[in-house]
């Protein structure tokens, strides 16, 4: 038996140029606030008042598998995130489990945004709206061929498009308030099912818009001080999150009548609309394509780490870890946004919104295995520290990592069975892999 190796600290080629916490934070925060925030509403309009419900339990949720993150990336701040952490704790296997399925939400996640991002479009542009498949491909390749120019390159644009996806955000939180339509919310439980489930119902939806959170720890190999600014990141970049979460969804909610909300295509420029009239739509729904398009450069930009991160343990193809003369991984990154590509073909439908909570669930299940995983990581680990004569605040430790992976479970409950087949059978499709990689080792 093979003893597991331990993870590669964070590492950078000679000569790469770092991020600082600002720009790690707008990874944090421009991963999560993108294509969620702006087309969820819609999406959690047949769940009316319980969606609220759903919004405080996987805040709360998100906060506990933040500081689980947090403290993790304070231990070692390794290259690959919660797929280190899990290999450290637990072996090869179950760090490669947690990598495989990171991965494959990295890449639906990509998808998924795309997808969104191509449904405001649409609404601005009406080519865009008779050509969807090409728009979003194309978006895809643009991108992706920004990301392989090199991660300050790409961190430069994601501080950018951060600040210029709030905007319209607060704009919407501040007055759509002031104009809030209780009788929207009328009946708090539309959905003619218990209030329990029709809670547990949303769970994975309002958790795909708090995905994300995690993605300073995957990029930690290029971050400055990786010890103190990949938690300070991720704290910062959640709280930041959900106030703008809360409070503009809620807006719009309370703006926009249910039934003509769940049709929507722009939610929130329909929401501007109400407010200030058409050509306030317009900017929103620009507000929106800018958002979108800061969500989708920061998933390629860590679609393409993280099989980097589990190539140079040997338990993925090698081509995978090699890097440009730049630093960038992309063969990583060119395989990552080709199979984005793959499924956007695959599953393009006319329903742009049922393509996209289709896609959701499946990036949101997916990575819901690294965050458990991650749970568990940090139990044991913080166990392990406080026996070994640490001064470690094991109780606090275990009871976050607890609340964390119920709340991971939870939310693998509360969703279709569909989707929870579909991606368990993604999970499996990876262990040949490993398979391969322990037989090659092994000779």
């Amino acid at each position: 038996m093979v003893a597991p190796a331990q993870p590669e600290p964070a590492r950078s080629v000679p000569g790469e140029r770092k991020l600082g916490l600002v720009a790690l934070t707008a990874l944090v925060v421009g991963n999560m606030v993108g294509s969620g925030v702006f087309l969820l509403p819609a999406s959690l309009a047949p769940y009316g008042g319980t969606s609220i419900l759903a919004w405080i339990v996987s805040a709360l949720g998100t906060m506990c598998f933040g500081l689980v993150i947090a403290r993790l990336a304070r231990r070692r701040p390794a290259v690959g995130g919660p797929y280190a952490y899990a290999r450290e704790a637990f072996g090869e296997f179950a760090g490669f489990l947690v990598g495989w399925g990171y991965w494959i939400s990295c890449w639906c996640g990509v998808a998924a945004v795309a997808t969104a991002m191509t449904s405001y479009v649409g609404t601005l542009v009406p080519v865009v709206a008779r050509h969807p498949t090409s728009t979003t491909l194309a978006a895809i390749v643009l991108l992706t061929l920004v990301n392989t120019r090199g991660v300050r390159e790409a961190g430069a644009v994601q501080v950018v498009t951060t600040v210029l996806k709030l905007t319209p955000l607060l704009a919407i939180a501040f007055f759509g308030l002031w104009h809030f339509e209780p009788a929207n919310f009328t009946p708090f439980n539309p959905t003619g099912r218990p209030l329990r489930s029709a809670a547990l119902g949303g769970l994975a939806m309002t958790l795909w818009a708090y995905q994300g959170f995690e993605s300073a720890s995957i990029a930690a190999g290029d971050a400055r001080d990786a010890h103190r600014s990949v938690p300070r990141a991720t704290l910062i970049g959640i709280a930041i999150a959900t106030v703008f979460y809360v409070s503009s969804t809620l807006a719009v909610m309370g703006l926009v009548p249910r039934a003509a909300l769940a049709a929507s295509r722009a939610p929130f420029a329909d929401a501007a609309r109400i407010l200030w009239g058409e050509s306030a739509g317009k900017v929103v729904a620009a507000g929106a394509f800018v958002s979108c398009f800061g969500a989708l450069n920061g998933w390629i930009l860590v679609a393409g780490r993280m099989p980097l991160a589990i190539a140079r343990d040997g338990l993925f193809p090698a081509f995978f870890g090699r890097l440009s003369a730049r630093g960038t991984p992309v063969v990583g990154l060119a395989i990552s946004s080709a199979l984005s590509c793959v499924l956007v073909v695959a599953s393009y439908s006319e329903s742009l919104k049922t393509m996209f909570e289709g896609m959701i669930l499946l990036a949101t299940l997916s990575a819901l295995v690294p965050y458990v995983f991650s749970a568990a990581a940090e139990i044991l680990l913080s166990v392990r520290a406080r026996q070994a004569g640490a001064n470690e605040t094991t109780g606090f430790a275990v009871l976050v990592g607890l609340l964390a992976f119920g709340y991971g479970l939870l939310t693998i409950y509360g969703t279709e069975d569909k989707y929870v087949a579909r991606g368990f059978l993604l999970l499996l499709a990876g262990m040949p892999f490993y398979v391969l990689a322990r037989a090659r080792r092994t000779d």
